[in-house]
């Protein structure tokens, strides 16, 4: 087994983004494999947090626990342009500090 070129990129949102989180990745190169380009696959889920003092939410209050639908959505991307996907991503992301989880793949 050897260490592929490709990592997954994994990003809860609220549902309501999903659709400009996935376009976002895609415009930036994420998404493609092999002949096809776009490719995602997604979730649903509950997300729950509590923004405390120094928060900025863009859900939700200071002191209180919130609920909201996500979307969990994952891409693979190439090596060369994560960094880049990873700052797009940020950019068009309602939440303050969104959870994005980038996972090594492997070949067999």
């Amino acid at each position: 087994m050897k260490k592929s070129k490709y990592f997954k990129i994994r990003v809860s949102t609220p549902v309501q983004a999903s659709d400009k989180i996935r376009q976002i990745l895609g415009e930036s190169g994420a998404g493609i494999q092999g002949n096809y380009k776009l490719c995602s696959n997604s979730y649903k889920q509950i997300g729950r947090f509590k923004p405390i003092k120094g928060a900025n939410p863009a859900i939700g209050e200071i002191n209180k626990l919130e609920e909201v639908e996500e979307e969990m959505i994952e891409v693979i991307c190439h090596k060369d342009i994560i960094e880049n996907v990873i700052k797009e991503l940020k950019k068009v992301h309602p939440y303050e500090e969104p959870a994005i989880d980038i996972i090594a793949r492997y070949e067999i």
